[in-house]
Parts: structure tokens; sequence; C-alpha cells
């Protein structure tokens, strides 16, 4: 990825370095905007226009697809990750904050079309997000269940593992059917975590 903050001289450079960094969030959110419209495949002209940009701006950023769909991903497990803290410390109980968060995570999850497809492509960058992914939100899944289970309002015999990989099983083929929604599956699910 090209850094235009190294560009400049003086007190000019760190301005350009948060620019960039700006840019680039603006970039990977109408990427992931347009993903959610018309799959990772999106053509690049329809991302810079979404994004108020010239081609050649998403190009020095991302100059692959292979790059743009790891940055777009790495962007959303990230928010989603940072989500479960601030939820927690403003939600009314622990248990509110885990169904918020796992409603974020569903929406995660529904909103990938063709990124699995990608995932399984030969691309070495995709390897290590899989890895990524469970590294950054099992930990925070974890501190949400935990949280609800030490306030007694969830059974404490649960992994946020097992949580999440039945939240996912339950997402799979939402994109290919339009009658069949996911969170509301999701939603007995996590009612059902509740302690009698």
């Amino acid at each position: 990825m090209v850094n235009d903050g190294e560009a400049g001289a003086g007190g000019t450079a760190p301005r350009k370095r948060a620019d960039a960094r700006r840019n680039e969030m603006t970039l990977l959110e109408a990427a992931a905007a347009a993903f959610v419209a018309s799959g990772v495949e999106a053509p690049v002209r329809d991302i810079a226009a979404r994004a108020g940009v010239g081609v050649a701006t998403i190009y020095r950023h991302f100059p692959t697809r292979a790059d743009l769909i790891i940055g777009v991903f790495r962007h959303q497990v990230e928010a989603c990750a940072e989500a479960g803290p601030a939820l927690l410390a403003t939600s009314a109980t622990p248990h509110a904050a885990l169904g918020s968060w796992i409603g974020l995570f569903v929406d995660f999850l529904v909103t990938k079309h063709g990124l699995a497809a990608a995932l399984q492509s030969d691309n070495t960058g995709f390897e290590a997000l899989h890895a990524y992914f469970l590294d950054r939100l099992v930990p925070v899944c974890t501190e949400l269940l935990d949280a609800a289970a030490e306030a007694g309002e969830v059974r404490a015999d649960l992994t946020a593992y097992e949580l999440m990989r039945g939240v996912g099983n339950l997402c799979i083929g939402a994109e290919s059917d339009p009658g069949y929604d996911p969170r509301r599956l999701v939603g007995f699910l996590v009612t059902g975590l509740r302690t009698p």
C-alpha cells in the first residue's frame, strides 16, 4: 500500500498521513457498501464513485482486488471488535450488550456476498484472514458472554467460539434466499441463552 504521507516535508507530513488514513477509511467503507450491493466483484469504478474519488486513487491504496477485499474484511472485523467493549459500557445489561453485538456480528456475516468464495482462492493474502477473524472476535465475544454469565443473565457453560459458530451456521445461505431471515433465528438463540 502506498503511504501518501511520505511525500512532502516538515510539518505537513503528519497531516498528509492523517489525510491518507481518512481517505483509506472512506475507500474501505465505499467498497464494503459496494460489496453488500453487488458482491466482491463490484466494479472498481462503482466503488470509486461511491467514495467520490478517481479509480487511480483506489489502485494507489489497494493495488489489487485481493488487497481491497482483505482491507474491507479487516476494517469490518476491527469495527465489530471495537463495538463489543463500547456496547458493554453503554447497554442496560450485559445480556443486552451481547444481543446487540451478536446483531452486528450477524450483519457482518450476511453482508459478505462472494467473500467466502474469494477466501477459498489461491491468493496467499487470504490465508491468514480466518485466524485474524477468530483472534480479534472470539475474545470480544468471550468478554460479553462472561459479563452476562457473571451477572447471572445467561448460562455459563457455553464458549464464545461455540456461540459464534452457531450464529455463523444460522447465517449460511441468507444471501441467496430472500425469504430467510437469520436475524430472527439468531434472536431466538440469544434469548435462549438466558438462565431459567
